[in-house]
């Protein structure tokens, strides 16, 4: 595939389909096992799809917002989208009515492609108040009668509609040209209402060249990847679908989050790419099981993230004795580590926020090639990454191939190239406020290293500024807390106030542990997060953290979260980054009374 003069989407997909065939390319989970879907049949269903869309009186440019799990019909339908020369408009499951009636009308859809019944109780009552949109199509059967003005059709009537019109979807690929808009993906709303990222072709198709030249160092062959984020953010779209569509692999798709450690002994991955939140979720998980063994296990564990820490601070400093104690490590330890991987994973990519340089190295310590990379939804996303066999954990790695990257006086990240986005939909001003003489304006503050590595500080609007003038990253006093095994989530406040307070969720292990150590089975968190014993243990993690801070940055005094974070209360996005405007929201009122009492005081 020479990625340098393919046209458009569709017509590398096609002719990835034609070189493949009959091997396997999409796997997902029915009747309990994995079963693959050869590359000849998910063209094949995407080409009928996509002329029975057309049929439907879908024409070039028109949008058709497509809102499901992860699985093969989401793959399929955006390339038959994209095929018929529309636009894919991905939205998130958990988005509530009105997240989809803005996405909905912001885009000017005339279509919506839903997967679940249970789906469609949030997403047709959104559609029926848009009056461009006409037909409805569901890839499992419906209960509920037909929209007011929308026409309801299921997957298998637009597929059938399909293979009787004539086979022209060659000639409809042929059209596409590489600036033409491929998708609408909208930002995920950290900080207010989402806007529409105008993404083309060549936006993720230079993309995908950079993820090529950057791991082809490992060899790249029959390669396997784990897709479980949302198909709906661009992280995943570009670096957990299409990439690997570039490249010829196969795709499982994980169940959900509880079975993603299952999911990914049966799919023996051998690249991932996640957010930050999954890797300390499984640091944490695996310190636990440590803690539960004795004796020479416990050793030998501590012994390899010793050794494993030393050599990549320096791979020379190991003493003869200590690099064959390292070997027998990597075969007595290490290999079991992988093995909860599935044995044949060559990288997981870290990437969608920031990754706690300890976490890194942890991982890197117990032999897994964690590399973080760095990215934008705004540039299709990914900018910078760290090579294989020359990782710095601290740093998100070098620009990718065919990416310029630019530091600006007051630190802003800028970067240029055909990763660009083509610009905010309907948004004229907001794109020249973000894009200007070329050059995407991230809102990212950072800096290169003396060998041209990327270190990112924070997010420039996400600094605070405290009542005496100095800047604090939150992000930095975040990363530290949540590493605590007290603690599980943080949201740092202080803007234009004295020192910083927080909000704090504990880790549910721990509160168990809590619980039942004081009597207080089967209390939740809503009725302990104002409990003392609990605050003044949450305290003593603070203080631990503290004591490591500068005096700017420690946490003065705290709240208890009454519930977790997540993305089912408006508190974290769909890629479990925390929305701080809406926890501010939640717990406003309790931050600033902390700044009236002496109540949560930390050391």
């Amino acid at each position: 595939m020479d990625y340098k003069t393919c046209p458009s989407l569709p017509a590398m997909f096609f002719g990835e389909a034609e070189r493949f065939a009959d091997r396997p390319f999409l796997w997902a989970k029915r009747g309990g096992n994995y079963r693959s879907i050869t590359w000849r049949e998910a063209a094949r269903q995407a080409s009928a799809l996509s002329r029975g869309l057309r049929s439907l009186g879908i024409q070039r440019g028109d949008r058709v917002a497509l809102i499901s799990e992860n699985r093969p019909e989401w793959m399929i339908a955006d390339f038959a989208i994209m095929a018929a020369g529309a636009i894919t408009v991905p939205a998130y499951t958990t988005n509530t009515v009105e997240d989809h009636r803005h996405i909905l009308a912001n885009s000017g859809c005339r279509a919506v492609i839903v997967s679940t019944a249970a789906l469609t109780h949030r997403v047709m009552p959104a559609a029926d108040q848009i009056s461009d949109i006409e037909n409805i199509i569901t890839m499992e059967e419906l209960t509920e009668g037909q929209l007011s003005h929308a026409e309801i059709h299921h997957w298998d009537e637009i597929v059938a509609r399909g293979n009787e019109a004539p086979d022209d979807v060659s000639a409809e690929i042929a059209k596409a040209a590489r600036d033409d808009i491929a998708c609408l993906i909208y930002t995920s709303g950290t900080g207010g209402v989402p806007k529409g990222v105008m993404t083309t072709h060549g936006n993720i198709i230079t993309n995908c060249f950079g993820a090529r030249e950057l791991l082809k160092a490992f060899g790249l062959g029959d390669e396997t990847f784990l897709c479980f984020l949302p198909l709906s953010h661009s992280y995943e779209h570009t670096a957990g679908l299409m990439f690997p569509m570039s490249i010829g692999a196969q795709i499982y798709f994980a169940e959900g989050a509880d079975t993603l450690a299952a999911n990914m002994i049966e799919a023996r991955p051998t690249i991932m790419t996640a957010v930050p939140r999954l890797y300390e979720t499984l640091h944490q998980r695996i310190l636990r099981s440590m803690e539960r063994q004795k004796g020479l296990k416990v050793g030998l564990f501590q012994k390899t993230l010793a050794l494993g820490s030393k050599r990549y601070d320096d791979p020379h400093s190991l003493t003869l004795l200590e690099r064959i104690v390292d070997q027998i490590l990597d075969f007595l330890v290490r290999r079991k580590m992988r093995a909860r991987f599935g044995g044949r994973l060559k990288a997981m990519v870290s990437g969608g926020a920031p990754l706690s340089p300890e976490i890194g190295r942890f991982f890197l310590a117990l032999g897994v090639n964690l590399l973080q990379g760095y990215g934008q939804t705004e540039a299709s996303p990914v900018i910078a990454c760290n090579p294989p066999g020359s990782i710095k954990i601290d740093t998100v790695g070098p620009p990718l191939a065919d990416v310029e990257v630019r530091i600006a006086e007051d630190g802003e990240i800028l970067t240029r190239g055909e990763l660009v986005m083509k610009g905010y939909w309907n948004d004229p001003e907001a794109t020249q406020r973000t894009v200007r003489d070329g050059w995407l304006h991230t809102g990212d503050i950072g800096e290169f290293d003396a060998d041209g590595y990327l270190k990112i500080t924070d997010r420039k609007r996400d600094f605070i500024k405290n009542s005496g003038g100095d800047m604090i990253s939150p992000a930095r006093v975040e990363g530290y807390l949540t590493l605590e095994p007290e603690i599980a989530q943080v949201m740092v406040y202080g803007d234009r106030r004295p020192y910083l307070v927080a909000v704090i969720v504990p880790d549910a292990e721990f509160l168990r542990s809590f619980a039942a150590d004081t009597g207080r089975d089967g209390t939740g968190l809503d009725k302990l997060a104002s409990d003392p014993e609990l605050i003044k243990a949450i305290g003593v993690a603070v203080a631990r953290v503290n004591r490591h801070l500068g005096p700017l940055e420690r946490v003065r005094r705290f709240v208890l979260a009454t519930d977790s974070f997540t993305v089912a209360n408006g508190q974290m996005t769909p890629t479990l980054k925390i929305k701080r405007h809406a926890i501010r929201a939640a717990y406003g009122a309790a931050l600033l009374a902390l700044y009236e009492t002496k109540a949560t005081a930390a050391g």
